[in-house]
């Protein structure tokens, strides 16, 4: 596993590379300690673990002008490269980290979906790709409020390193350029599904319908449907003129809830795939639909839905219409793995321990995210090619799905081959001294900022 890593990183390493300085060893202790240590993966940790001075995998992170960019299209060529994930999903979604202040690139009082209500914090939005139970980050985007834009917010903008061509971009843009990067680059994707919050945004569906995108796009409870298709009229206005605002005659718009309520609609039950708790089933029903946007623009759409025993969800997507049933209900269901990765992202790869001010290491810490992302997905196929379960095993477990390798057992591997060091009692009461020194240092430039006249 070591061996593997390390050659993983010699053909990633080469973007770390900078003009006036070759710096991949940091990268690799950094994706090193990303996968290996269990908590607090902190910039200064993890060059402690790793054997890296606390100054230069700061400077690594933060200041060192590699790209990351550059880094994270070569993983997406290698994504291509792999015949097992051709005809994947990409699947759309964000997610906050708390802050404890408002100086990191892009934090400030916002919504946090984790947590529930708005609070300080930083919010990211992801692209996951996934395909046959496997799954990987593939792209990212840093959300900025719109203040963070404004004159007011300049000085702060150069202090955190936010390039000056950026502009305020809604998290439904953001979204959009990630699936529109994707495209380009070729990543041999079927489908594209995200959430409500994108779902909903007439916008986002348009875009994907004009490229040629087939999307499932989850909608609240309440969303307005039309059961045939709309004849829109243009009212006068007061000045004589035709309105804008087109409007339709002939038949009122119904929720999708209703639609689900209705008696007529046909549920079936279907199996969707093998799960750790056994077979994925739910019932899901279809019905054609038509939406109508500000604009005027009248969309013909299938309306799928999906029943558990708690719950209703609702779904809007451009499949062509004689698109079976099941395979509706199989990408649809496949937005769990976006949900998955971002868990996975924090609680495996330590990202809502990512602390730091720059706007570039934000970028970098998601760069190398994604690799370590990627790393556990190809070991995952790697292992799933070279070692195929043998059938004999669900004879004996009377079972009829084997598990197959986790991420977390591939982290352990690697903490078993390189293990991390083990701290002396001498480096111990440094480390703590230290710990204090920088306590006492923060407290006493705090009462200097807050000190009167």
């Amino acid at each position: 596993m070591g061996e593997c890593l390390e050659q993983f990183w010699q053909y990633y390493g080469q973007k770390a590379r900078t003009q006036t300085r070759d710096t991949r060893q940091y990268g690799l202790a950094y994706l090193s300690g990303l996968l290996r240590m269990e908590s607090d993966r902190s910039m200064a940790e993890v060059g402690r673990k790793t054997g890296v001075s606390e100054q230069n995998m700061q400077h690594f992170m933060s200041q060192s002008p590699w790209s990351a960019r550059a880094m994270i299209e070569q993983m997406q060529s290698e994504v291509m490269n792999r015949q097992e994930l051709m005809g994947g999903m990409l699947i759309l979604d964000e997610s906050a980290d708390a802050k404890s202040g408002k100086v990191s690139a892009g934090s400030g009082r916002q919504h946090n979906g984790r947590l529930g209500k708005v609070d300080v914090c930083q919010v990211g939005v992801f692209l996951t790709y996934a395909k046959d139970g496997i799954w990987t980050w593939i792209d990212g985007e840093l959300f900025l409020p719109e203040k963070w834009l404004s004159d007011a917010y300049a000085a702060r903008r150069e202090k955190v390193g936010i390039p000056p061509q950026r502009t305020f971009q809604t998290k439904i843009e953001l979204g959009w350029q990630m699936i529109e990067r994707a495209q380009a680059m070729g990543l041999p994707f079927e489908a594209v599904a995200f959430d409500s919050l994108y779902g909903r945004n007439t916008q986002l569906r348009t875009q994907c319908q004009a490229n040629g995108i087939e999307y499932y796009a989850d909608v609240p409870c309440n969303q307005q449907v039309y059961l045939t298709l709309p004849e829109l009229v243009y009212p006068i206005t007061k000045h004589s003129r035709p309105s804008k605002y087109p409007q339709v005659v002939g038949q009122d718009p119904v929720t999708v809830e209703s639609i689900a309520n209705d008696r007529q609609t046909d549920w079936q039950s279907l199996v969707i795939r093998p799960s750790e708790r056994g077979m994925l089933e739910a019932e899901f029903a279809r019905h054609l639909i038509w939406t109508v946007d500000k604009d005027g623009t009248i969309r013909e759409e299938t309306l799928l839905l999906r029943r558990d025993p708690k719950k209703v969800t609702y779904s809007l997507t451009n499949a062509p219409t004689d698109t079976p049933l099941l395979t509706l209900a199989q990408r649809k269901t496949q937005r769990y793995f976006v949900e998955r990765s971002i868990q996975d992202a924090k609680s495996e790869l330590g990202w809502d321990e990512f602390q730091a001010i720059k706007y570039r290491a934000w970028q970098h810490q998601l760069a190398l995210t994604l690799l370590a992302s990627w790393f556990i997905a190809e070991t995952r196929l790697d292992w799933r090619a070279e070692h195929p379960q043998d059938p004999t095993l669900s004879q004996d477990y009377e079972t009829d799905v084997l598990p197959s390798l986790s991420m977390a057992n591939v982290r352990q591997l690697l903490r078993a081959t390189l293990p991390l060091p083990q701290l002396s009692t001498e480096q111990a009461a440094l480390l703590i001294v230290k710990h204090l020194d920088n306590r006492t240092r923060s407290r006493r430039s705090r009462l200097k900022n807050h000190s009167g006249p």
